[in-house]
């Protein structure tokens, strides 16, 4: 129940990453997006600290401190947004309804529209399928929990450092370029993962792991937003996350399973299969010239 509700919190608070997108113009949409997620630099350093520091807090319970201290961060969000006020973002002309649209099943049908949605699953999901089962694996070495804590710090921090830059390098290169990148990005940290078990292939490849899901993320939000009209946004968006977080939550199900019944090196093979149909797609936009006509 406890994790169903912060699931449905963080559900919310992802759609700020929209807000920010349909409040910029197109020049500054990739920035926009991008800046939003930096916020998560504050989470990579200060989650894994504050779980070493708050596990034995109300010992002999192990963890109920950090849950504790998990608690009081929401109320430190709320006193921050209980100041912030949009002003009418519409003009005032602008009809009290507006056209309805497309159909769904027509917005989906785009190529553009399946390539966003598909390398969002894949970086989404063998994010969190990789990171889920990755923590399992440094135990299974016989690394301390702190070892373990380390990777996960540094895995979150190259997940939410690049987003100070990745709109910069979206508006130089194009967003499909930067999709790709993540692809590979991703296709590189499971070859280290496959190279070896030494803290540092863990690192480093938990590293290249989350900036590559963060190519994919910032890319294919902002790919997202060219695919439909302010009309559509709700059905194009909802659907988009409906897809995108239904398959993390089965990645982030089955990897301690994967993890325990058939070892690292499995998880990491597994993984691989979606990062090569996501490139895919990305590869026929990009041969498709897509970012020279967008």
């Amino acid at each position: 129940a406890a994790c169903a509700l912060n699931g449905a919190g963080n559900a919310a608070s992802l759609y700020y990453r929209f807000a920010a997108a349909e409040l910029a113009d197109d020049a500054f949409r990739p920035k926009a997006i991008s800046l939003v997620l930096a916020g998560g630099v504050v989470a990579a350093i200060a989650g894994p600290e504050l779980s070493k520091l708050s596990r034995d807090l109300l010992a002999p319970h192990l963890f109920a401190g950090t849950y504790l201290v998990g608690a009081l961060l929401p109320v430190i969000a709320m006193a921050f947004v209980a100041f912030v006020s949009f002003g009418d973002v519409k003009p005032k002309d602008e009809p009290k309804e507006e056209p309805s649209g497309r159909r769904l099943g027509e917005i989906v049908r785009q190529p553009a529209y399946l390539a966003s949605v598909a390398a969002a699953i894949c970086g989404y999901a063998v994010m969190a399928f990789v990171m889920t089962a990755a923590p399992l694996a440094v135990l299974a070495c016989d690394y301390g929990y702190d070892d373990a804590a380390v990777v996960i710090e540094w895995h979150v921090l190259g997940m939410f450092a690049p987003a100070f830059f990745t709109g910069h390098l979206i508006a130089r290169f194009g967003v499909v370029r930067i999709m790709l990148a993540g692809c590979l990005l991703l296709l590189l940290a499971v070859g280290i993962n496959l190279s070896g078990v030494q803290l540092a292939n863990f690192w480093t490849a938990l590293v290249s792991l989350g900036v590559g899901w963060n190519f994919l993320y910032v890319g294919a939000t902002t790919l997202l937003t060219r695919t439909y009209t302010p009309a559509e946004r709700a059905r194009a968006q909802g659907f988009n996350e409906f897809l995108v977080f239904g398959c993390a939550a089965i990645a982030s199900f089955s990897a301690g399973a994967v993890q325990n019944l058939l070892g690292w090196t499995a998880v990491n093979v597994i993984a691989a299969l979606p990062i090569l149909l996501a490139l895919g797609a990305v590869s026929v936009l990009l041969s498709r010239g897509f970012d020279k006509s967008h």
